[in-house]
């Protein structure tokens, strides 16, 4: 992720220590040397609370993943039941679309990949947006 300049941070309610358990006995199986970001404790679930992943009653944050611009500003949000798996390459098309968007005030198409044909927003591109994206279903 250090090429695209975003920064991971892993955060769940589990302990640090429980985070280095996890790093030594499972990650690092996965991922050669274990995943590269930091695995942050949220206690509490303060961090879950403020956006809206805390499960107060099972007491542990819901699977979520935010992106969130150099503004600060939370431009994609992903929430999945622990039974689901993530798609890290949907995460990174999301980042690079993102960051595309902000270089060039252009926007991406569903599915859009680097390189591909995108959108100048604007009155010329109503009613022919169906000229340009053509989604493959």
């Amino acid at each position: 992720m250090k090429e695209l300049g975003v920064e991971v941070l892993a955060i769940s309610t589990d302990s640090h220590f429980i985070h280095k358990v996890w790093q030594e006995q499972e990650l690092s199986k996965m991922v050669e040397g274990g995943v590269p970001f930091p695995l942050l404790s949220d206690p509490g679930g303060r961090i879950g609370q403020v956006y809206g992943v805390y499960d107060e009653r099972a007491g542990v944050d819901i699977r979520g993943r935010f992106i969130i611009d150099p503004d600060f500003v939370v431009k994609a949000v992903e929430i999945l039941t622990p039974e689901v798996g993530r798609n890290p390459e949907e995460l990174l098309r999301q980042i690079k679309a993102l960051q595309h968007t902000r270089n060039t005030g252009e926007v991406t198409p569903s599915g859009w990949q680097p390189g591909e044909k995108t959108l100048k927003p604007g009155p010329a591109l109503v009613g022919k947006v169906w000229e340009i994206w053509k989604p493959q279903v």
